[in-house]
């Protein structure tokens, strides 16, 4: 295999799912607590017993949104290549491998890591249910990736608050193989990482030598989103969307401070979508801190030097961050196209590498878009050299 591009954060959301598989796979005492498509008002959408919507089937993005268009320009350039039109005839591009194959090829793609359902946890709001849905996922994801071993690099989704059965289905995953990392839940009600409980899950990562995944997330209740009066609904999605990639400031600290990565060196850590231009604020400001008062913590480098040895982090399309690569560490940085999420540039990745890295070295692009990737997941085959993209004038 020769890797030319890949995709560091790419997605599989629960509204693209097949609509019976949770109740269909479930064991006998969980069928009824399940996800399951129903009909309503806009077309089938996903649902529970307790009534909450996790979206229409085949929608638009982790929430499974109606497809309106002129109002979002990336939905509208994805809506432009017949992804919702597919899917409200139930063909399933997102969830189908071969299918999906073809939706990387559309954009230049050779590998990509797919994040999973980690939303649909908190909104299920049924913890013993949804470390169930989990297994049934993890399990579909599995045998989807064994189609194209090389190219897919599946995610296993961990039980939300609940350690010991995070622990438990690490050890599951890693045993049945076809997984190639696992990805932690993460809500505002979680404990923090730097909390002596989550120890076990630190071991139980550094025994089976899969990357760890932390998504980025809101940081608020959702709830508090939906309870927002109408006129103030658009402003706090705004405020929400402007800055939630850098509450993942607060997972990174944590896990530098509590030593984490100084116990666990074979622990690695990707931040989703996190994006990058904070980052160097972060790094400079731990070192600072560590450097000025914090010498009892018992780290043996810098933090800055940790995330180099042991942290990635995921992006888009990030101007900013561009230009300060050399302030992280170009080797700790990986590019995503964000498929099939309203946040990503898929399917016009060549546009957005071009126009964001016009500053780097051919080398440079090259180890953004593929070569630290493939580093980081152990992709079999090799990096090889390609004609960059052009900005567009």
């Amino acid at each position: 295999m020769e890797y030319r591009r890949i995709s560091a954060d790419c997605h599989i959301d629960l509204c693209w799912m097949p609509p019976e598989l949770f109740v269909s796979e479930a064991s006998a005492g969980f069928r009824e607590r399940m996800p399951y498509v129903t009909d309503g008002p806009d077309g089938p959408y996903w649902t529970s017993r307790n009534g909450v919507s996790f979206g229409l089937k085949n929608g638009v993005g982790p929430s499974g949104q109606k497809y309106v268009p002129g109002q979002h320009y990336r939905a509208d350039k994805m809506a432009a290549t017949g992804l919702y039109d597919d899917g409200r005839q139930d063909v399933r591009r997102v969830s189908d491998p071969h299918l999906r194959i073809r939706d990387m090829e559309r954009d230049g793609v050779d590998a990509e890591v797919l994040y999973g359902i980690l939303g649909a946890a908190t909104r299920l709001r049924d913890h013993d249910a949804a470390n169930e849905m989990f297994r049934i996922y993890n399990d579909w994801l599995a045998d989807f990736c064994r189609h194209y071993p090389e190219r897919h690099i599946g995610l296993a989704c961990l039980p939300y608050g609940d350690i010991d059965a995070a622990v438990a289905e690490i050890g599951r995953v890693a045993a049945m193989g076809g997984i190639r990392g696992v990805e932690l839940s993460c809500s505002w009600d979680m404990e923090p990482m730097w909390h002596p409980c989550w120890e076990p899950l630190w071991q139980a990562v550094q025994e089976v030598d899969l990357p760890l995944h932390f998504h980025t997330f809101p940081a608020i209740d959702p709830n508090l989103l939906q309870n927002a009066p109408k006129e103030a609904r658009r402003p706090a999605f705004f405020t929400v969307v402007s800055g939630f990639q850098m509450n993942l400031v607060n997972i990174l600290a944590a896990i530098i401070g509590a030593g984490v990565l100084e116990r666990y060196p074979k622990v690695r850590v990707a931040f989703g979508e996190s994006g990058i231009g904070w980052i160097p604020y972060a790094l400079d400001r731990m070192d600072f801190e560590w450097e000025d008062r914090f010498h009892d913590l018992g780290l043996t480098m810098k933090p800055s030097d940790y995330w180099r040895r042991q942290c990635r982090a995921t992006f888009q399309f990030d101007r900013i961050g561009a230009g300060l690569v050399g302030e992280m560490g170009i080797e700790s940085l990986m590019w995503g196209s964000d498929y099939p999420h309203g946040d990503g540039v898929w399917p016009e990745s060549d546009r957005y590498i071009a126009e964001q890295f016009a500053g780097l070295s051919e080398a440079e692009v090259r180890r953004l878009t593929c070569a630290n990737a493939h580093e980081f997941y152990r992709l079999p085959g090799q990096v090889v050299s390609t004609a960059l993209p052009e900005a567009a004038d």
